[in-house]
């Protein structure tokens, strides 16, 4: 199907004002400083993480990084806070009264990083030591972490609006056609044309089975890279004018066409991600309770046996 934009409708996309562009996430700099910082602390203390343990106990450094210790146990406390305040997403998105605390998609960001950045602060906690009770801990957190990770590239292969409400079929259609007019504005040229050529690259083949989903959207990242790269040799060549297209202008149109792409893509694998995803939720569930209390049993115990500020 091309998309192409209706002659009785004016299509006026969304864009962000020029200094929001400029500005990184306040996400990617929340994760750049939380794994910035246990990293630095572990390249200035490496000889003491690289000891064997018998060794550590005459550094110099021992009472200050070792779990119980003034900087192993703050990245502890903090891992745990971090932990905890994870699990606020799946209530703010079950609970709906709670939209006050702000947009589905914010959250999703912001568990997000908690979950990318708890596996290098715990392991500073544990001493970069994954044994015993630490190690029960742990594992169970990078489990979930990792679990985490296949949930959002699930999640943001399902189309949605800013707010991270999934859209509707309807919905995202109309987003491919104001992608596919802002598009052919941007480069001069047909918009039917622009939307045959997009049209071109997706691929018709469809997928069976979990297996089957995961390595069919996995091969349509693959075959979108290599889509932008040859629409990028294609649009370099002068428009319709004769005139070249400058690099700008080029870097912008593909953009907007990795997007119209991904979207495409999206719509045409939408029922079986969303029956993948739902089967991630019922697989993560039991994962994400089992490493709460496997947390919570080692902090009952570390407390138990006066390891910690409180003794």
């Amino acid at each position: 199907m091309t998309i192409a934009p209706a002659p009785d409708q004016v299509i006026l996309p969304a864009r962000a004002s020029r200094s929001a562009r400029r500005a990184p996430p306040a996400d990617r700099v929340a994760l750049i400083l939380l794994l910035a910082i246990p990293l630095a602390l572990t390249a200035w203390g490496i000889a003491y993480y690289a000891a064997p343990v018998a060794d550590r106990v005459r550094s110099p450094l021992h009472a200050l990084l070792r779990p119980s210790g003034a900087i192993g146990q703050s990245f502890g406390v903090l891992g745990l806070a971090l932990f905890l305040f994870m699990w606020l997403y799946p209530l703010r998105r079950s609970i709906k009264w709670l939209a006050w605390t702000g947009a589905l998609g914010s959250w999703m960001r912001v568990h997000t990083v908690a979950g990318l950045s708890l596996p290098v602060l715990v392991a500073v906690h544990a001493g970069w030591r994954f044994d015993g009770l630490i190690g029960l801990g742990y594992w169970s957190m990078l489990l979930v972490s990792l679990s985490g990770l296949v949930g959002r590239y699930l999640y943001v292969r399902i189309p949605r609006s800013r707010n991270g409400i999934e859209m509707s079929i309807g919905e995202s259609v109309n987003q491919r056609r104001a992608l596919v007019t802002e598009l052919a504005a941007t480069l001069d040229r047909d918009p039917t044309l622009v939307s045959r050529t997009l049209e071109a690259t997706l691929e018709p083949e469809s997928a069976r089975g979990l297996f089957g989903i995961l390595r069919r959207l996995a091969l349509d990242d693959l075959h979108r890279w290599l889509a932008v790269r040859s629409l990028r040799r294609m649009w370099s060549e002068p428009g319709l004018g004769g005139a070249p297209v400058d690099h700008a202008t080029i870097a912008r149109a593909l953009k907007l066409a990795r997007r119209e792409i991904a979207l495409g893509q999206q719509l045409r694998m939408l029922e079986g991600t969303q029956r993948l995803f739902r089967f991630w939720h019922v697989a993560h569930r039991p994962v994400a309770i089992t490493a709460l209390l496997a947390v919570l049993i080692h902090v009952g115990v570390a407390i138990a046996m006066g390891q910690t500020w409180l003794r």
